[in-house]
This record gives structure tokens, sequence and C-alpha cells, in this order.
């Protein structure tokens, strides 16, 4: 099949998880025999934080401004088998124009942010990336969120077909490896700065730090603030690309994952990061939400916290025990939550439409 996404970057992974989710997509696509075109919007922010310059298996077009690429990805889209435009693509509304005026068969929206779609609908808010006229035009919507945001999705943006595609790993490039002195750390947290998830950060993080000084903390990220409450055994680290998270994670003793409020408020959101670090061997604790039991087994493939002592408590348990919990959410990714997994289930979604 002959795939065209318009998206909002797959080139660099600064301050976004869009890359690494659809770097692992479009190549899983690829090895099964797919041809994939991504049409990237070269703008400053990620350009001069790109670390990904010429993907394998999958064609990287990246243009300057929307007038100058339009006839160009018209005649790709005469030749498209299917098209999807996603949630934060800056020329969203261009591309969804041009998808819906073309024949390609399959016209598809994926919403990799559909709880802050969502909200914004909720709050009278202009959301640029969605069509004025919604989304029921399309003959598939995808949302990297499942549960009720399905529903809602019909409800309020009056879309026929909805399915979930949520997030995955790229175990071509997560998997356990030796780890790095630098990276070393009792406990961990990667991920970008969001104001919505800092009170769960302070109680899930910061809070711990603080109460057991003797352990060494590390957090990697981008664009966390100057005031940011730091504390003496708190290492930064200041965004690491993609290729860098199996160090990270494999030095960890433990990690943290937390979720956005938005995304725990709509539950069924699992942060891709769950999937690299279980992949990578490393023992995960995580905020709660629900539908979380729908991709590992609470306590028995990751552990759950509320508040700072269940953290503490976390950092107690024995390496063998925590090395047990490491492996059973490690074999659970690998049998359901891989880039080829998710590359199947979304060949499948389009065939079901054909």
């Amino acid at each position: 099949m002959r795939v065209l996404i318009f998206g909002l970057t797959v080139s660099s992974s600064w301050g976004n998880g869009h890359a690494t989710i659809w770097r692992g997509l479009c190549r899983a696509l690829g090895e099964i025999g797919h041809s994939i075109t991504f049409f990237e919007k070269d703008v400053p922010y990620y350009r001069i934080h790109r670390d990904l310059f010429d993907p394998q298996l999958y064609e990287l077009h990246l243009y300057p401004d929307w007038n100058q690429v339009e006839s160009d990805a018209r005649r790709h889209l005469a030749n498209a088998d299917c098209a999807i435009v996603s949630s934060y693509c800056p020329d969203a509304r261009a591309a969804a124009d041009l998808m819906l005026d073309s024949k390609v068969p399959l016209r598809v929206f994926y919403d990799l942010d559909t709880p802050v779609t969502l909200k914004a609908l909720r709050e009278h808010t202009d959301v640029p990336y969605i069509p004025l006229f919604g989304l029921e035009p399309f003959d598939l919507v995808l949302s990297y969120t499942g549960g009720r945001a399905l529903e809602q999705l019909k409800a309020q943006l009056r879309a026929r077909r909805v399915a979930p595609l949520y997030g995955c790993v790229d175990t071509s490039c997560h998997r356990r490896v030796p780890p790095t002195p630098h990276y070393k750390c009792d406990f961990s947290y990667l991920g970008t700065y969001a104001a919505d998830r800092q009170p769960q950060l302070d109680k899930l993080f910061l809070e711990p730090a603080r109460e057991i000084p003797q352990k060494r903390f590390c957090i990697g990220g981008a664009l966390y603030p100057s005031d940011f409450h730091w504390s003496n055994n708190i290492y930064f680290v200041r965004h690491l690309p993609p290729h860098e998270h199996p160090a990270f994670y494999s030095s960890s003793t433990l990690t943290l994952n937390v979720t956005r409020a938005a995304m725990a408020e709509m539950g069924y959101c699992p942060s891709g990061r769950l999937f690299e670090a279980a992949a990578c061997g490393t023992p995960i604790v995580t905020d709660r939400w629900d539908g979380l039991d729908q991709f590992f087994t609470p306590a028995d493939e990751i552990l759950l916290a509320n508040n700072s002592k269940d953290v503490v408590d976390a950092l107690t348990l024995s390496d063998p025990e925590l090395r047990a919990i490491a492996r059973r959410a490690q074999d659970r990714v690998m049998a359901q939550h891989t880039s080829q997994h998710r590359a199947r289930q979304l060949m499948n979604l389009l065939e079901e439409r054909a």
C-alpha cells in the first residue's frame, strides 16, 4: 500500500512525542513492504534540533511552505492508496482539504493528542489542526487514546468510524544496553516539561528526592524552566534524542511515568515512554489512570504510585523483585506493543475499510 502522511514531525524528537511514534510506525510499515511518504513542514524550531536526516524504509519530504508544496502533495495523492493527516500538523486544514478533494481511496485523520483536542473543544477554543467541518468526511479516525475518548470524537466532531491506535516501541532502537555512568541513578524520569504534568511530578519525583537525599535522581527532557524546584540529589540531562533513551533507562534502577492531566482524566492513554522503558528491561512506577490494566498488570508488571510514600516503598524493593517485575513487563511489551504490532493493526483497520 502507498501511504501518504501529513504530520507534525518525524525528523526531530525535540519537545514532542510524535517523532518517535512515527519513526517506529513508518519503519515497521516499510519492513512489511508498504511505501510511506511523510510530509513535514521544515520549521526552524525542529530544524535546529533535527536528529533524523535520512530515514530508512520510508521517505521524508521536508517543505518550507504549503503554497510551494501543494502541487507536489497533489501528485502524491493521485498515486496514493491512503492518506493520513495528524494532529498538530502545521498545515492540517490545508492538507485535509486537498486530501478530501482528491480521489485517494482511504482518507484518515490520526489524533495523537485526543484529550487535548477534546478539552480545547469543550472550552470553545479553536483547534487549528481540526478542519472547520469536523471529522465526518474521513473514512477512519484514529486516536492515540481509547476508552470514552472514542465516543466523544463521534459526538463532538462527528467522526463516523473511530479506532484506537496506541503508542508503541521501536525495538530496533529500544532494548537493554550496558548502563552509562553519566545516567546512573536510583530513580529517573524522562519527559518534556508540561505544566499540567507538574503536580504529579512534584508528588512522585521531587518529594521522594527530598525525603531520601542519599538516593540519586535524574530527569531528562526539554523545556524545563529556570525556576524548577531542583534539589542537590537531582541531576538534569537537557533533552535526550531517541538513540540515547536505552542508555538512560538501562542506567536507572527504577523509572517514573507521569501522565498529562487531560490524558489521565480521559484514561486509556499509554505513553510511548512506558513501552520504551519496559522494552529496556527497566521497572516502572506510574501514576494511576483508567485502562492501565489493559496494557500492564498492576503490581505484577508495573508499580502504581498515589503519593511520595509509594515511590519510597518501591525504591526499597530488592533487586530480584525489581528484575522480576521488569522482565514480566518486557515480555508483555514484546508480545503486544511493538511498532510491528501497531503497523499490522493499522493495516488491518485500513483493509477493513477498503
